[in-house]
């Protein structure tokens, strides 16, 4: 099976563009490149029923983000602060850098 490439990395700022959450804006906790998919802060929140264990003594109900496709996400470009769409670009140095498609900076 092949490895698909995504444009998200941990740490990045982004906007749900698409799904019930529509709007909301959070970072990147995970991405899950084989299943397509990133955890985003405060997005997709699901309870889930936590037996007590060693680790977590308390159990119950516990709140935590959900895995949502990464076509319902878009990058965060810094210069605007709005949602875009992202390319990559090679320096002259060999190096391989996200640009933003709509106004060509950098994206960190």
């Amino acid at each position: 099976m092949l490895m698909a490439k995504l444009k998200f990395k941990k740490g990045d700022q982004v906007q749900v563009i698409s799904g019930k959450d529509k709007g909301k804006r959070g970072e990147i906790l995970r991405a899950l490149p084989s299943e397509n998919k990133v955890v985003v802060a405060g997005v997709a929140v699901v309870k889930k029923a936590q037996k007590p264990t060693q680790a977590n003594q308390q159990g119950g109900i516990v709140e935590k983000e959900a895995a949502i496709d990464a076509s319902n996400v878009a990058l965060i470009d810094p210069s605007t602060d709005k949602p875009c769409r992202c390319g990559f670009k090679v320096l002259e140095d060999g190096t391989k850098v996200r640009i933003s498609r709509q106004t060509g900076t950098e994206i960190k």
